[in-house]
């Protein structure tokens, strides 16, 4: 059981990341129409703005090293903490939750900037040559990420406060053999905040309901007097700011490099997939499923039996789901067909 539990959490834990990603895909094409390929580096600019911001924080100037006599030494302190002592050494500890209130406005005007300077104009293209535009944007982005912060991940620690880990096997009874990082745990409730959010913006609120229904069917709104377009414009907004944040969450777990977002792109966009395109519950789903059963693939005990199986096992579930429900998991009628 104590196996079982940390695995459920693994996988809780990696599937939160994935649900955010392919939310916000999911959302883009559902309003829009678009498959964007670019929502990958979305996740990774969240990412180097924690790193950006910790990088901010952390300069320094040289001063002398009192504790040796001998001879004249310096040594590197950051001006927060030469101005304000232990009061600057907090903030910098907490360079990643002060990175989400940055991550959000900048994220928002990054979002609106891609979709008004570039994504507009394919509203109506073919699906091939969104994802080819889209892609080659993240390839841009990627190597600027690489040319500005090498290409070696960067660690960006959580608080010291909550760096440890927390007795999971008390709250369910199992006693103290089962620990868990509290920054996971943190991370999986964010993921549930933050989707629970956007649905209740899309179904509780009068402006999500008008993009739903612009969703379904743009010119009858368009017909009403509503600018649907720009609502649209603003929900795209939104998906990088949702894409962003995971980034910035996702920062203590995975020391961002410049080829993270590729990597989670691929696999989210196979979520998305599974899940159905244009579905936002078949995306949150999927990302959940496929991140638990990716986690208890990578026990020993099953890599023993089938070696790798944990790389392949996500392409492996979407290959049976696809050959059993063409349009995945909650898929409607009509999406991506001809």
């Amino acid at each position: 059981m104590d196996v079982i539990l940390l695995q459920l959490l693994n996988g809780l834990d990696k599937g939160g990341a994935y649900a955010l990603i392919a939310l916000g895909l999911t959302i883009i094409f559902g309003t829009l129409g678009v498959v964007n390929f670019a929502h990958g580096a979305l996740f990774m600019l969240g990412a180097f703005c924690a790193v950006s911001v910790q990088a901010l924080l952390t300069i320094s100037k040289k001063v002398k090293d009192e504790s040796i006599k001998f001879f004249d030494a310096y040594k590197e302190i950051p001006y927060l903490e030469a101005w304000w002592g232990d009061t600057g050494a907090m903030i910098i500890d907490y360079a990643v939750p002060i990175s989400i209130l940055i991550a959000i406005p900048l994220m928002l005007l990054i979002g609106l900037g891609m979709e008004r300077g570039l994504i507009r104009y394919f509203y109506k293209r073919p699906h091939a040559e969104q994802i080819l535009v889209t892609f080659g944007l993240a390839i841009v982005v990627q190597e600027l990420i690489k040319a500005q912060f090498g290409a070696n991940p960067i660690p960006t620690p959580a608080p010291e406060v909550i760096a440890g880990s927390a007795n999971v096997g008390l709250w369910v009874g199992l006693g103290e053999s089962v620990v868990y990082p509290w920054w996971r745990l943190i991370y999986l409730a964010f993921a549930g905040v933050v989707i629970a959010s956007a649905f209740a913006f899309l179904n509780l609120t009068t402006y999500g309901m008008v993009v739903r229904a612009g969703m379904a069917d743009r010119e009858t709104v368009g017909l009403l007097g509503i600018n649907i377009q720009r609502r649209f414009t603003i929900v795209f907004g939104m998906a990088a700011v949702i894409a962003g944040l995971a980034g910035v969450m996702y920062t203590p777990i995975l020391p961002p490099d410049y080829h993270m977002g590729m990597d989670f792109l691929v696999l989210s966009f196979v979520v998305v997939v599974v899940g159905g395109m244009g579905s936002l519950g078949g995306a949150v789903l999927a990302g959940f499923v496929l991140g638990i059963l990716q986690s208890f693939a990578s026990m020993n005990e099953v890599k023993s039996i089938l070696p790798g199986i944990d790389q392949i096992i996500i392409y492996l579930i979407a290959v049976v789901i696809l050959l059993v429900r063409p349009r995945g998991l909650l898929g409607r009628k009509g999406v991506m067909e001809s």
